[in-house]
């Protein structure tokens, strides 16, 4: 069944995303760490800020808290970046080299034509809709932009069921197929052939 097969193909792919995401939040998680477990670092600027501080030290701990907040955050948006960017790339090197994802060439679909600006296109709103709106919410949940978040989120969800639901229907062309002018076709599945019975008398 092509729905089947289509749904088999992006569950391939996004496990693929969900194994990069958790490789990146991992690392994000151990950057995080070293800059708060940094002793000698934060003893050293705690230090000249109260030096320069003029007594004030609660305006002084008060800036290297915000000082550690504001590179947990950065740590946090950069890693949502390369997720982002990652994804992008892995699905644009897929469709313009090979015409599939792995998750595609897994089930024996193609991505028709096979065009590098057309590839780029597809990925681009396939990304979008998979993954970039979502970072941008959860950026935006860490910037304290709670209900902004909300908003984009609800956006998010909007964006991946236009792109997701299409298939289920005629045509079966999802939004990144129609914007991109594309289509995703079956491969290496020739019907067989039934061979005539021949009569030995």
């Amino acid at each position: 069944m092509p729905k089947l097969r289509r749904a088999l193909a992006w569950f391939v792919d996004f496990a693929l995303v969900v194994a990069l995401a958790s490789g990146l939040a991992v690392l994000t998680f151990h950057r995080i760490s070293a800059l708060v477990t940094d002793v000698p670092e934060l003893a050293t600027r705690s230090g000249l800020d109260l030096l320069t501080s003029r007594g004030d030290v609660l305006d002084a701990s008060q800036d290297l808290g915000l000082t550690l907040w504001d590179k947990s955050v950065l740590y946090v948006e950069q890693a949502f970046g390369l997720l982002v960017l990652t994804v992008f790339l892995y699905q644009w090197a897929c469709l313009a080299l090979a015409g599939r994802t792995i998750g595609k060439g897994l089930v024996g679909l193609k991505v028709t034509p096979r065009l590098p600006h057309r590839a780029a296109l597809r990925a681009a709103v396939t990304t979008a809709s998979d993954v970039a709106v979502y970072a941008v919410a959860c950026v935006l949940l860490v910037e304290g932009q709670v209900v902004m978040s909300v908003l984009v989120w609800a956006v998010a969800v909007v964006l991946f069921l236009l792109n997701a639901l299409p298939v289920l229907f005629t045509g079966r062309r999802s939004l990144a197929d129609r914007v991109a002018g594309t289509a995703v076709t079956g491969i290496g599945l020739s019907t067989p052939v039934a061979m005539p019975l021949v009569r030995t008398s």
